[in-house]
């Protein structure tokens, strides 16, 4: 069980979820700044479902494989306005799923009780 969490809510983490094509993000905190820090990163999706290079199309790693550049850096306060910025400010949503974006909900708000703790955040 991952610290934090109970076992039903590591049981559901299991669950196999498709890929959003508009991309992934990786959720940091910038704890000098008080900040929470969400990077986009384009994605195709394949055949099989597995998250491929847009450029190459080779399949991306989930451990690492290079660093990639994000398209898009969004920063926030709290997981409220990292949200906000995420939905309504660009006029371009880089989420296409509703359960892509109900995760990222969940782990702003993760992120943003991380932040005000001081303690360090991972990102499930």
């Amino acid at each position: 069980m991952t610290e934090g969490t109970s076992p039903l809510d590591d049981q559901l983490s299991q669950r196999f979820i498709e890929l959003d094509p508009s991309g992934y993000f990786l959720i940091k905190l910038d704890a000098e700044a008080g900040e929470l820090v969400a990077e986009h990163y384009s994605n195709d999706v394949d055949e099989r479902g597995r998250a491929t290079d847009p450029e190459t199309g080779e399949v991306l790693s989930c451990r690492g494989g290079g660093p990639r550049l994000p398209t898009t850096c969004f920063r926030g306060r709290t997981a409220k306005e990292l949200g906000i910025a995420l939905t309504e400010v660009n006029g371009s949503v880089p989420l296409s799923r509703l359960d892509h974006a109900l995760y990222l909900g969940r782990e702003l708000q993760k992120a943003e009780a991380c932040l005000k703790a001081g303690v360090p955040y991972r990102q499930d």
